[in-house]
């Protein structure tokens, strides 16, 4: 890159973590839930509604959600497997749940807001951002569109679903998300660096989804698992995940337009609320089946971004394993059968409009 360009990137760079800053301070001083994941997103987002020009933490930012995956997966214990059998059945309703939301999502975008037959299957499919964006780019799809529907959707559910759990459980998500880093063994940190960086770039290598959460998460369940480590990565550290995730969320708004506002974003904001019917069905099917807790259950069936559910996960202090799987299991289904789904839909919507 072109030190004029690399300046310009610092400059904006600075300016991104300033605000972002800002608005988590402003959060806590007010005691507002999930200060150091919503206060920098909402800022972000404001800013970028505004024109700044943001810019992203590139691999700092990947780097620093390789400790949500680490606390995933430092969480697993024998103790956690050896009750994975008994959410086979809420397991089972994952598929079911994928399949709802693209039956509804799909003519949502297509027919009502007049998306192309790719921007409107990726748009409809619940999976993580960065695999969506690949898939539809691929399949001729709109990238921006993309970017701000799943956007939207993350934002929307993100900042909606703490404050429904305040309400609904008396839950303070403003306190530190564990135990703090002075209480924390200085071997256990560097092992669960490690341990996100390594595995991080395994999975990166190996070309696995959501790489820089899946890699670490795996990694470290082996090393819990082994008793190598007994402990989740501290607070500060948590904590400063959520700061870089939320940033992220917010500076996809960076450049839009009127139109965009107008059209992508409503369209995400309306997908947004039938994604919450449906997830509000599947939660009260499963609470009323007795097959789940009310808290795992809420945040199981949201399909939020992976990262910003697992951070939500960690303060609510519900059960990661529980949580998780089904979040995984969603994504795995989405990124292996979206691509033949979209493939076989494409063959059905040509020979409709012969």
């Amino acid at each position: 890159m072109p030190p004029v360009f690399r300046h310009k990137l610092t400059r904006r760079r600075a300016l991104t973590f300033a605000i972002a800053g800002v608005g988590a301070a402003v959060f806590v001083a007010l005691g507002l839930p999930l200060p150091m994941l919503l206060g920098p997103m909402l800022a972000c987002l404001a800013a970028a509604l505004m024109g700044a020009r943001l810019a992203g933490s590139g691999q700092l930012g990947v780097f620093m959600r390789t400790f949500l995956g680490v606390a995933v997966g430092a969480s697993i214990t024998p103790q956690v497997v050896s009750r994975l059998g008994d959410i086979a059945v809420s397991l089972a309703m994952v598929p079911l749940f994928v399949c709802v939301i693209a039956l509804v999502g799909y003519p949502l975008f297509r027919r009502v807001f007049g998306f192309d037959h790719a921007t409107a299957w990726y748009g409809a499919m619940p999976g993580g951002l960065q695999d969506m964006l690949v898939f539809g780019e691929e399949a001729g799809g709109d990238v921006r569109a993309l970017s701000l529907i799943h956007a939207t959707r993350v934002l929307v559910i993100v900042t909606v679903a703490p404050l429904m759990m305040s309400m609904a459980w008396g839950l303070d998500l403003s306190q530190p998300p564990g135990t703090p880093i002075a209480q924390t063994s200085l071997r256990e940190i560097a092992v669960m660096v490690a341990a996100g960086y390594m595995g991080w770039k395994i999975a990166e290598r190996l070309g696995l989804f959501g790489a820089s959460i899946l890699g670490p998460m795996i990694l470290a369940t082996i090393l819990s698992l082994t008793g190598i480590i007994h402990a989740r990565p501290p607070a500060e550290v948590i904590q400063a995940a959520q700061f870089f995730i939320g940033m992220s969320v917010g500076v996809k708004y960076v450049g839009i337009t009127l139109r965009e506002l107008r059209v992508d974003v409503t369209a995400g904001l309306a997908y947004t609320l039938a994604l919450a019917l449906i997830s509000l069905i599947f939660i009260e099917t499963l609470v009323s089946l007795g097959l789940a807790p009310a808290l795992e259950a809420f945040l199981a069936f949201l399909p939020g971004g992976q990262a910003e559910m697992v951070v939500i996960a960690i303060i609510a202090g519900a059960d990661l394993a529980f949580v998780v799987s089904h979040h995984l299991l969603r994504l795995v289904l989405v990124i292996l059968l979206a691509p033949v789904a979209a493939r076989l839909l494409v063959r059905g919507d040509d020979r409709t409009r012969r």
